[in-house]
């Protein structure tokens, strides 16, 4: 096939990038040598196309080796792949952690989300911009070889401000790490070359609590070391899995009343169920582990304390459903869980317990891990499909739904780390012994996400029922005077101390008009300004809308407006009249947005409002 690529010729090194993931070229390819505005590719082709699920991992690629992603380097990908350059772009365009600009090797990204700005984030911006220069440009005294961004939530809620460093290179020379909390004179000896730390400790409060269950691991076992896991009874559960057979331990989880951690809340084994008993083949099994709600850690914790446990969680789930191949899109601002997955995959399947043959059981099961790009979307199951696909990361209309054609059209079974992961004891123990805690209809246990103005922030593990004055409790109470309670993420509810009471299930929060989301309990007192924050969630729903539905696409743009315009007085006819437009807004998005982001890209703002957190007459209750 002759393809014709327009634009400036890849440089050796970025076609090394993109070689060393998808194979040598074949010799039609003339590198270089060629008229930069006349360069032909005689290959592509089906082979080709067949790879396009391969291109975020070789934008990622690209981006690892040289810091940026040119569009010479784009090209070559594009010739490679067979896809257009257009088409590639706007999914290159989609991920925060790509660039399509020139960029110095060296970059941090420091989050300015709403737990990050409610821990200083603002101040942290103004210091590097005085030592450093404005963000996006060279660095001093660097000359040129760094740069920092500011950027959205990086997951380090718990230890925030929170910064995420990207150094490029061959890999040799290459390293990524989160850290967290973070000063300006720490990034200003990273930037030159005095790094004085790698990733920081787990925030687990309750360590050593003997009633923890999908904790109880964390701090005892060696997260890199497969004997050390199953000394603490890893991989016990897959055995008992084989001698239950799939049709067992579906019983087993329908039995527990399980319910997807996701935020959603679909009964976990109606969903299994759906896929298993397709007759489509092959099936796919997808960890939804791009967690990117403002607030929420917990599925970071768990991937690099525990990775263990998600492995042979993801096993199980795959043999009970059918599932062939399994894939675990793990968020792109996630560099040691990434690691630690990685390396737990190796170990499990030179040990047996993965690939062809499980435990010689005739059974076949292989996970593969997939980067995300910082891009909130894609946490959406549908757009994660697509992602992993090498397309644009965008919702897709339901039905049909993932259990009859997800991922490359097939059956689909997809739950996120913390469902997975409470699949290990209901195997062992019993669907009934595990629906014995909780509630009725909110079974089993639930991790919440704490941050911000509590004293022992981290993440905590409690019954479902436990009430969320008791989990504040469990965290040591507040520090300094509360304003209100984020509940839910950005996508939740601002709850303040009338509230507090409200038992922590699905039902209950239904009920009060509230959601427990993706368990994340956001404190802040009277030393953060919350109009800034609801700003700051109203910006980060602009940003992350994918823009292919009108409602939320310009639903969010015209939130953040409205807002503004209350900020700064200068209303539309009046502050009741705004604010009647914003709900209407809000009510649009709701009502017509494909997705989840649009659906609820107003109910933290309209919660505030009613709450008189955000006042219209441009003051915030302090």
């Amino acid at each position: 096939m002759d393809i014709k690529v327009a634009g400036p010729p890849a440089s050796a090194e970025e076609m090394a990038a993109v070689d060393e993931l998808l194979g040598p070229a074949q010799s039609g390819w003339q590198g270089g040598t060629q008229s930069p505005r006349d360069q032909r590719v005689a290959f592509g082709g089906r082979s080709a196309r067949s790879q396009r699920h391969l291109l975020l991992p070789a934008l990622h690629a690209i981006q690892d080796r040289i810091g940026w992603i040119s569009e010479g380097a784009l090209g070559y990908l594009c010739a490679r792949l067979t896809i257009p350059p257009a088409d590639a772009y706007g999914v290159a365009s989609g991920y925060a952690l790509l660039s399509l600009e020139p960029r110095p090797p060296l970059t941090v990204h420091v989050c300015d989300d709403i737990a990050c700005l409610g821990s200083g984030a603002e101040r942290l911006g103004r210091e590097l911009e005085q030592r450093l220069g404005p963000e996006g440009k060279p660095a001093r005294p660097s000359s040129g070889s760094a740069t920092w961004l500011r950027g959205p939530c990086l997951g380090l809620c718990d230890r925030a401000p929170a910064a995420l460093v990207q150094q490029a290179g061959v890999p040799s020379r290459r390293f990524e790490t989160g850290l967290a909390p973070v000063s300006s004179d720490e990034i200003v000896a990273l930037v030159e070359g005095r790094l004085s730390r790698l990733e920081g400790p787990q925030s687990i409060p309750q360590a050593g609590d003997p009633g923890l269950r999908l904790l109880r691991r964390i701090g005892v076992v060696d997260p890199e070391d497969l004997d050390s896991y199953r000394a603490a009874g890893g991989y016990s559960a897959l055995r008992r899995a084989f001698e239950l057979e799939p049709d067992g331990v579906i019983r087993e989880v329908t039995d527990s009343k399980l319910l997807g951690r996701g935020g959603a809340a679909f009964p976990t084994g109606r969903k299994w169920e759906a896929v298993a008993k397709s007759t489509v083949r092959p099936r796919y099994l997808v960890c939804n582990a791009d967690e990117s709600e403002p607030g929420t850690f917990k599925d970071r914790v768990v991937m690099e304390a525990d990775p263990f446990a998600v492995v042979e969680a993801m096993t199980i789930a795959g043999y009970a459903a059918g599932c062939e191949k399994g894939y675990l899109y793990v968020r792109g601002e996630y560099p040691l869980a990434r690691r630690r997955i990685e390396h737990a995959i190796r170990q499990a399947t030179d040990r047996g317990l993965l690939g062809l043959d499980i435990l010689g059981r005739g059974v076949s099961f292989d996970i593969e891990v997939r980067r995300g790009g910082g891009a909130y979307i894609c946490g959406e199951e549908t757009a994660l499909f697509n992602s992993i696909e090498g397309k644009r990361g965008e919702p897709r209309n339901k039905p049909p739904f993932p259990v009859q054609s997800g991922l490359f059209g097939k059956p689909t079974l997809v739950n996120n780390v913390e469902t997975l992961i409470n699949i290990l004891d209901i195997v062992v123990d019993g669907g009934r012994a595990f629906a014995a805690t909780g509630t009725a209809d909110s079974t089993g246990t639930r991790l919440f996400c704490l941050s911000g103005a509590v004293r022992r922030p981290g993440l905590y593990e409690v019954p479902m029922g436990t009430t969320l004055r008791q989990l504040i409790d469990l965290a040591g109470g507040f520090r300094g005077k509360l304003q209100a309670l984020l509940l839910g993420g950005a996508a939740g509810n601002f709850v303040t101390e009338a509230q507090f009471d409200l038992p922590l299930t699905f039902e209950a929060t239904r009920a009060a008009g509230v959601t427990l989301g993706s368990g994340v309990v956001m404190a802040f007192d009277e030393s953060v300004d919350l109009q800034a924050i609801v700003l700051r969630i109203a910006r980060f729903f602009r940003d992350e809308s994918c823009g292919q539905c009108v409602p939320c696409r310009v639903g969010t743009v015209r939130q953040e407006e409205a807002l503004i315009r209350l900020v700064s007085g200068r209303v539309i006819g009046s502050r009741e009249r705004e604010t009647a437009l914003l709900a209407d807004v809000n009510q649009a998005m709701r009502d017509a947005s494909i997705c989840g982001l649009g659906q609820t890209a107003g109910s933290a703002v309209e919660s505030a409002i009613r709450l008189g957190l955000f006042q219209p007459n441009g003051g915030s209750r302090r």
